[in-house]
């Protein structure tokens, strides 16, 4: 499992939550990926900006998407995502008592698929697909009550990529 740096000394008590390839670990066997993606409401975005820099962060570019991209004192890449979208709030909320093995707080799974469905890469298709072939029943059901909430027209693909999940792990289908 590759340590990423905690980030709670520096960012507290602004709530921020781990998401991309590095969150995916905690659903699905790791992949390697070559920064730590975060999350923080968009109403933090200055007050993270400035707790960043008095870390010693140094600030190496904006993101396309939303955000800015950080290298720590020790080198590592931070990309720092602005949650912008009206389920944010809830999603950072839960990812707090959401721990991965290292005691991050991970996105929960319902938000994580949503949030990389509405990215649309290629690379986060697999990682939905991959996730929710392991899913359990249970977790599934979280994951469609999200989307019933926050995406609606996605059910039926997200019931597709459930079904390639399960195809690719070679799992029944729950579908």
């Amino acid at each position: 499992m590759t340590q990423w740096p905690d980030l709670a000394p520096v960012l507290s008590p602004i709530l921020w939550a781990v998401v991309g390839a590095a969150a995916t670990r905690l659903y699905m066997p790791e992949r390697f990926t070559r920064d730590l993606d975060i999350v923080v409401g968009v109403q933090d975005v200055e007050i993270a900006t400035r707790k960043l820099y008095a870390a010693g962060y140094v600030r190496m570019g904006t993101l396309s998407i939303g955000g800015s991209r950080w290298q720590s004192p020790a080198g590592e890449s931070i990309d720092v995502i602005e949650g912008i979208d009206p389920w944010w709030p809830v999603a950072l909320e839960a990812a707090q008592v959401n721990r991965d093995a290292q005691g991050l707080p991970v996105l929960p799974l319902p938000y994580l698929v949503l949030m990389k469905f509405n990215a649309s890469r290629t690379i986060d298709l697999g990682d939905i697909a991959r996730m929710l072939g392991l899913a359990d029943e249970a977790a599934l059901a979280q994951v469609r009550n999200v989307f019933r909430q926050y995406a609606p027209d996605g059910l039926d693909d997200l019931e597709s990529l459930i079904t390639l999940g399960k195809l690719e792990l070679d799992l029944p289908s729950s579908v």
